[in-house]
């Protein structure tokens, strides 16, 4: 009785929806858990905050919180990009810290089974790419899985909490 029970959790597993909100940075598109991401908000001024890492932006007031502003674009080693009107903010919660990553665009809400996605292929699974956990292959495009919480170490969130402080 309880066998069948372990047989449809095991065989399910395969099948495990991953629900995940897709953007861009660049001519590349990726995706991160949406039960990470609390909102999603346009480009507002950020307060630049001096001695600050380069892929730090500054800090913004989200309804009376102060919160650092990280530039993807620059934390993955990419050339700066003028904000414009597609330009977004994604704010998350990591670590019990609140974040905003700025994207160049966010594309859709997506669902999708976890089987069509792999781990990502050695050569790009190195020491600077921790944090891409997987890649899905969708029907016309591949999609970058992120790990957010990995996309800074311990000590750059040690920074930024000092930052936000």
């Amino acid at each position: 009785m309880d066998n069948s029970k372990d047989v449809t959790v095991k065989q399910g597993v395969s099948d495990e929806l991953l629900q995940l909100v897709s953007f861009n940075i660049g001519e590349e598109e990726f995706g991160v858990d949406i039960l990470k991401v609390q909102e999603i908000n346009r480009m507002v001024d950020v307060t630049r905050v001096p001695n600050t890492p380069e892929y730090v932006d500054g800090v913004i007031n989200l309804r009376g919180k102060v919160i650092p502003i990280i530039d993807l674009r620059r934390r993955f080693g990419m050339a700066r990009k003028e904000k414009d009107k597609n330009s977004r903010i994604i704010v998350v919660e990591l670590n019990s810290k609140v974040l905003g990553f700025v994207v160049d665009a966010v594309s859709e809400v997506l669902r999708i089974q976890k089987s069509v996605s792999e781990p990502p292929p050695p050569i790009i699974a190195g020491i600077d790419a921790d944090y891409i956990t997987a890649i899905a292959k969708l029907e016309n495009r591949l999609l970058i899985l992120l790990d957010l919480e990995r996309v800074l170490t311990t000590e750059e969130h040690a920074e930024l909490e000092a930052i936000a402080a």
